[in-house]
């Protein structure tokens, strides 16, 4: 068996692989310190990949070393594909971004207001955290095994603060947006993006509901203790099932799972203004507004100089973290560490999957910086 430091400082490739170097060492520094276990990490320039690296451990215990189809969870990763799932119900004339959304859902038509006043919301402030949406408290959805159970639930609880008027993340406005694509299509959430997003893209390891064979390359979770150590946590949203159960609602927030090179033919995707290989997913309209800035001037997070598109977040003023990347970039994080960013200026696409729980900020990680700063220097 591979002792840590053999793992920490390898690079396991399952076919040759093109590598950037300055990157796959940004990843070997954060495996010596021990910030993560183990990494897959993906460039593309044009269409092309320019580097896919696996490095490190999926599982330390064992000494299971990383592997480049390695699954992850890519928790808010899942908001654009989200987004872009609504986009396709707008183009079909079955869902308006600027509507009430008791329109389509009507469990909101009695939505008060802080102030106990009458209120509507639009899925744009949905998709774009400007909703005033209550979230659920820690643990609340453990019992929630629909969309539909979500939304009733939510419905009838008055809003944080009058709609548009802030930028505050908020999962359940996005798990909202998700069922208006149910109402909407007639089609459960989860059959509806096989059909549409991940059949067509031949994303065959994007799911909310891994089988087994899946199952078996999920990276596991760790979470860095004070010594400096990591221990291997189980992904909270579990509620303790197995990650292959379907006891649970499919959550559009953050609940897909994947790998790097499936995200990456998503990201492909929107790099080709809703076209990849020939199959239209998304019209350029559509690719238009999850990519700029929907929330004017309101202050955003979770780094400086963004905005916020239709489910994306959107690079404004490219600085510190976002230094190596265009204006006009956009993308999005995930709590355990994971990032897409797509770069139209350039035609790039960073993709870093990685687990990692308790990050003090997962999208201002030292470790996304450093990838990030070393393969753009690497592709100049």
């Amino acid at each position: 068996m591979k002792t840590l430091t053999a793992l920490a400082l390898s690079t396991l490739m399952l076919h040759a692989q093109p590598l950037l170097e300055p990157a796959t060492q940004a990843v070997e520094e954060a495996l010596r310190l021990h910030e993560v276990a183990g990494a897959v990490t993906l460039v593309s320039q044009e269409g092309e990949i320019r580097h896919l690296s696996s490095q490190g451990a999926a599982h330390l215990e064992n000494g299971t070393p990383m592997r480049e189809d390695a699954l992850f969870w890519i928790a808010s990763m899942s908001k654009p594909i989200t987004a872009a799932a609504v986009m396709q119900q707008v183009e079909a004339g079955k869902l308006d971004l600027d509507a009430s959304i008791d329109r389509y859902l009507p469990e909101f038509k009695d939505l008060k207001g802080p102030d106990g006043q009458p209120a509507t919301i639009t899925l744009r402030q949905c998709l774009t955290h400007t909703s005033g949406m209550k979230d659920l408290e820690a643990g609340e959805g453990a019992d929630l095994h629909t969309l539909a159970e979500l939304t009733a639930r939510i419905g009838p609880r008055p809003l944080d603060f009058t709609p548009g008027s802030q930028w505050r993340y908020c999962q359940t406005s996005i798990n909202t947006a998700a069922r208006a694509v149910e109402v909407a299509s007639g089609e459960s959430f989860p059959d509806y993006l096989e059909k549409h997003l991940f059949g067509p893209l031949g994303m065959r390891d994007t799911t909310f509901y891994p089988n087994e064979e899946q199952a078996s390359r999920l990276a596991t979770s760790y979470e860095r203790q004070e010594d400096g150590s990591l221990r291997a946590v189980p992904l909270s949203f579990l509620f303790g099932k197995p990650v292959t159960s379907h006891d649970r609602y499919p959550r559009g927030n953050g609940g897909l799972f994947s790998t790097a090179r499936d995200y990456h033919r998503f990201a492909l995707m929107l790099l080709g203004q809703g076209e990849l290989e020939g199959h239209r997913c998304l019209s350029p309209e559509s690719v238009e507004a999850m990519s700029s800035v929907q929330t004017a001037d309101l202050q955003t997070g979770f780094t400086p100089g963004n905005g916020w598109g239709i489910g994306c977040c959107v690079i404004q003023h490219p600085q510190g973290i976002t230094a190596a990347l265009s204006q006009g970039s956009f993308g999005h994080g995930g709590a355990y560490g994971t990032q897409v960013w797509i770069d139209p200026a350039k035609q790039r696409v960073f993709l870093l999957l990685v687990q990692r729980s308790n990050f003090p900020n997962s999208d201002g990680s030292n470790l996304r910086q450093a990838f990030q700063n070393a393969a753009a220097k690497a592709l100049e």
